[in-house]
């Protein structure tokens, strides 16, 4: 009698766990949705604030005075090593 009742009771947990990963399944299928949809809104409104999309890209790392190329150049191996 007890090993029915045993088998019975693992067939049971055995549905249950499987219930159980589909609902995890459904909630990270849901909240990957929910997220690319606040992406997306995020995205929207820095173009509409001129956050990061389009228009001028401001580059001033390597210029000087608004001339590329003349800078502080540094040449590896020049001191001597001792």
């Amino acid at each position: 009698m007890g090993a029915v009742v045993s088998c019975i009771e693992s067939c049971l947990r055995t549905i249950g766990r499987t219930i159980m990963a589909v609902i995890n399944g459904i909630g990270s299928i849901i909240m990957a949705i929910v997220n690319g949809i606040i992406n997306f809104l995020d995205i929207i409104v820095g173009c509409l604030t001129c956050n990061t999309c389009g228009g001028r890209r401001h580059r001033t790392a390597g210029t000087t005075n608004g001339r590329r190329g003349f800078g502080r150049r540094r040449h590896v191996g020049t001191t001597s090593t001792i």
